[in-house]
């Protein structure tokens, strides 16, 4: 994958502040909900995307004819341009704002954002805005079906088996045990649930009233897990590998939705809007491509698709441990795929202002053998 980065490379290059950089003035989610289980679970994406509209233009006071563009994340709801063209004009957004979908599985959201900045790169947009959303209990991965000459190809075969075999395979193949991996979860959810009693998550979840009823907490943190308890789970994938994966060390299916405006330094000064952060850029190896080292990132959020995936990243990178998830990952939130890459951003960018820290780097795996990665540096002080 090309780069979609700043042309300046380096920290002291990136810092510097331009009239056209790329720069988001909001970035909010909503609060995420269990898949089949949880407050989401009857609502659907067109549903779930109006009322995030809906209080996002009634918290920014955004006019929404000065919206150039809206590019949506999301993998598997049915027609997704028609529910989410429908969704926003439904919310008041004129019929002259156009909309499009993008679909990169779990790092869609991101790709959203990507395609939003380099329209405001490009001069063809001056403020656009990036979703992501994904209501997996309406809409369950489908399972990809390929004709015989395709999957007779080993790599086109391995690359549309199901997400438990892949973090099988991994496990196996990278000797990545049953306890390491419950030991990474257990720092995810320990965390998770300690943001979550001390409000952090309050500081990121935008409330959003569905059927009368305003929604501004998640239902996906459990509290009290133990290693115990992880070592008693049974295993999610017993035909595959060493059958290491579970419930409770792999993320979990979820709803929900979060989003983020976008536009450029100049015109952001120019109609008086906060600057939350600058964008930097999209890339496979985004670190390189932009001239930044390991050091110089202040908070990774790095998906948790799986704890054998996560265990791997984190030992290959030996990046420490207290920049990486500081407020649990997937494995304990959730992970609605359209939404996670815009829900990295957004919990990434909070607790950088809390830190006063500069860098923030996403990054997840992308099913069907895939990565994407991002740099946004903070521009708040908390």
């Amino acid at each position: 994958m090309a780069s979609s980065v700043a042309s300046a490379r380096g920290r002291a290059h990136l810092l510097q502040k331009k009239d056209n950089d790329i720069v988001i003035t909001f970035a909010k989610r909503t609060a995420m909900g269990r898949a089949r289980k949880g407050q989401l679970k009857d609502v659907p994406v067109d549903e779930l995307l109006h009322a995030l509209f809906k209080a996002t233009l009634g918290k920014t006071k955004l006019n929404p004819a000065s919206i150039d563009d809206i590019c949506v994340g999301t993998c598997h709801p049915p027609s997704p341009l028609y529910v989410s063209r429908a969704a926003a004009l439904a919310a008041g957004i004129p019929d002259s704002v156009p909309i499009s979908t993008v679909n990169r599985l779990c790092s869609s959201g991101l790709m959203a954002i990507r395609s939003i900045a380099h329209s405001i790169h490009a001069g063809e947009i001056s403020l656009g805005v990036a979703v992501g959303v994904e209501s997996m209990s309406q809409n369950p991965r489908p399972t990809p079906v390929v004709v015989d000459a395709v999957s007779a190809n080993p790599q086109a075969l391995d690359c549309i088996q199901p997400m438990g075999w892949t973090s099988e395979m991994v496990a196996q193949a990278y000797n990545i045990s049953r306890q390491k991996q419950d030991e990474y979860a257990l720092i995810s959810h320990t965390r998770a649930a300690k943001a979550l009693s001390d409000g952090l998550f309050a500081e990121e979840i935008l409330p959003i009233e569905l059927r009368g009823t305003v929604l501004s907490v998640d239902d996906t943190v459990r509290p009290n897990v133990s290693a115990e308890g992880l070592a008693g789970l049974k295993p999610s994938f017993p035909e595959w590998g060493n059958a290491s994966t579970t419930a409770g060390n792999a993320s979990g299916v979820g709803d929900g939705a979060a989003l983020c405006i976008l536009t450029t330094r100049a015109h952001a000064e120019a109609g008086g809007f906060d600057i939350l952060a600058k964008f930097v850029g999209t890339a496979i190896v985004v670190l390189e491509q932009t001239g930044l080292n390991l050091r110089d990132i202040d908070i990774y959020e790095i998906n948790e698709a799986f704890a054998s995936q996560f265990a791997y990243c984190i030992e290959q990178s030996n990046i420490p441990i207290d920049r990486i998830n500081p407020n649990g990952g997937s494995i304990a939130l959730t992970h609605p795929l359209g939404m996670t890459g815009i829900r990295q951003v957004v919990t990434g960018l909070e607790e950088l202002r809390r830190r006063n820290g500069e860098f923030l780097c996403t990054s997840m795996c992308v099913g069907s053998g895939q990565g994407a990665a991002g740099i946004f540096i903070n521009e708040r002080c908390s």
